[in-house]
C-alpha cells in the first residue's frame, strides 16, 4: 500500500517536472544505486542490478542523442556519445571485476551531469511568464 503512494507520488512529480530535471533525476538515482552497490560489493546482486540500470540509462541517452530530431549540436552530441562509449566499457569492467572502486568514476560523472542538467542554461527564461491576466509592467522601474 505504501509502495503505490509512493510510486503514485513520483508519477505525478514526473509529469510535472521537465525533461531536463527528468534526466537529472534518473543521474542521481543511478549514482545513488552505484553508491549503495558500492558499500557491499559482495551481495552481486545489487552491485550488478546498479550496473544495469546506470547502463539502461545510457543506453536510454545514446538513443536519445542518436534520434535525427535530437536539436542539440552536433558537438555536444559527440561529446555525449564519447562519454556514454566511456561509461558502457566502464560498466562492463566494473561487471567483470566486482570492485567498488571502479563506480567512483561512474558515480562522479552521473552526479556531475545531474548537477550540470539542474542549472539553467544561458539565455533561458528563469521563471515562467506571468499568467495573462496578471498585468505587466510597462514602464522603465526595476522588474523582477
Amino acid at each position: 500500500m505504501a509502495k503505490e503512494k509512493i510510486n503514485s507520488y513520483q508519477d505525478t512529480a514526473k509529469s510535472t517536472m521537465s525533461p531536463r530535471e527528468v534526466e537529472a533525476m534518473a543521474l542521481t538515482k543511478a549514482a545513488f544505486l552505484l553508491e549503495e552497490a558500492k558499500k557491499d560489493v559482495d551481495n552481486y546482486q545489487a552491485f550488478s542490478q546498479a550496473l544495469r540500470f546506470n547502463h539502461l540509462l545510457w543506453t536510454i541517452i545514446q538513443t536519445d542523442i542518436t534520434d535525427k530530431n535530437n536539436n542539440l549540436p552536433p558537438e555536444l552530441k559527440a561529446n555525449i556519445m564519447s562519454l556514454s562509449i566511456f561509461v558502457d566499457k566502464q560498466t562492463a569492467k566494473a561487471l567483470a571485476e566486482g570492485t567498488g572502486h571502479l563506480l567512483d568514476v561512474l558515480i562522479n560523472v552521473n552526479r556531475n551531469l545531474a548537477e550540470g542538467l539542474r542549472v539553467t542554461p544561458p539565455g533561458a527564461a528563469t521563471e515562467a511568464p506571468p499568467a495573462p491576466s496578471q498585468p505587466t509592467s510597462t514602464g522603465g522601474g526595476i522588474s523582477a
